[in-house]
């Protein structure tokens, strides 16, 4: 049985919620359902589901605490456009066949490489062609971090797990190119982070 207890309180949340709400209203569609990959604690799925109620948000996290804390976030605010979070690795199958739009926020540097991959085919196979995929955080541009701070999180995220770290935006570029998902634009945002905008390529979803 969730509880209230269960919630988990992510810090950066109440700094970068409207950041990228200010991006989401702009590219998701008018109506459909979100899926969100590595939803964490869900505070985003809940404040997001709230500014944009037109939009259903499907939260999804492959840890069962995080799930949790979702179920608990959503219990409390009581909202119909949430529904009740999946187990989804991005990098295995995923559990969902269709999307109207994929988000993700803060998982491909805290993850291998394998995931990043797993997320763009995932989106390529659940999206229409057209629908967004938006993913959030910090990136390496022309081989360079955007910042010291950038750095020194790489180097801490790298010190953690080898497997992690500071992806380099173009190499995400190209790997969702080749999975027939085109970048459309990147929004600098505040504390040297990024917001990069994909939009499915035309023709049949991906197998």
């Amino acid at each position: 049985m969730t509880t209230p207890d269960d919630r988990r309180f992510a810090p950066a949340t109440l700094r970068n919620r409207d950041p990228i709400l200010s991006v989401l209203g702009r590219v998701l569609p008018a109506r459909g359902v979100v899926l969100e990959i590595a939803s964490g604690s869900g505070e985003h799925a809940i404040y997001f589901a709230e500014s944009l109620p037109a939009l259903t948000w499907q939260p999804s996290d492959p840890s069962a605490a995080a799930r949790a804390s979702i179920a608990a976030w959503a219990a409390q605010a009581g909202l119909r456009n949430v529904l009740p979070p999946v187990a989804l690795d991005a990098a295995a199958v995923w559990p969902v066949d269709v999307s109207d739009a994929v988000v993700c926020i803060n998982m491909v540097h805290i993850a291998p490489w394998e995931a990043c991959v797993g997320l763009l085919r995932g989106a390529a196979r659940v999206l229409s062609p057209g629908a967004p995929l938006v993913l959030y955080g910090p990136y390496r541009v022309a081989g360079a971090h955007t910042a010291p701070s950038n750095a020194a999180f790489d180097e801490d995220l790298r010190g953690r797990d080898p497997r992690w770290g500071v992806r380099d935006l173009e190499a995400v570029v190209a790997e969702a190119q080749a999975h027939g998902i085109a970048h459309v634009e990147t929004v600098a945002m505040p504390a040297n982070n990024l917001a990069v905008v994909f939009r499915r390529d035309g023709g049949m979803r991906m197998a």
